[in-house]
């Protein structure tokens, strides 16, 4: 049996704002704890939806919201298509 639990999870690139002073906290507090400022303001954020018993009811209603926060599509696989000039033509 593993020592360690490892819990894969989806990942996804969210874009959002931070006052500076925030910012410049996550990136201390990253280095307080040794690991991704991503992963700071991930555990922040699940630290609070947790604690927020208000938003936990809000939550159990089935709200439906419409989806604000930017995510960044992911980068497609190449296909191989070739770019540029087509093989056998000549430019200009």
């Amino acid at each position: 049996m593993p020592l360690l639990d490892i819990k894969q999870t989806r990942k996804v690139t969210a874009i959002c704002s931070l006052e500076e002073s925030t910012a410049i906290q996550v990136d201390q507090y990253a280095a307080f704890v040794k690991c991704q400022p991503d992963e700071v303001v991930n555990k922040a954020l699940e630290y609070t939806f947790g604690k927020d018993s208000d938003f936990q009811k809000f939550r159990s209603t089935d709200p439906k919201v419409t989806a604000q926060l930017r995510i960044k599509k992911p980068a497609t696989a190449p296909t191989g298509a070739r770019r540029g000039p087509k093989a056998g033509t000549l430019a200009g």
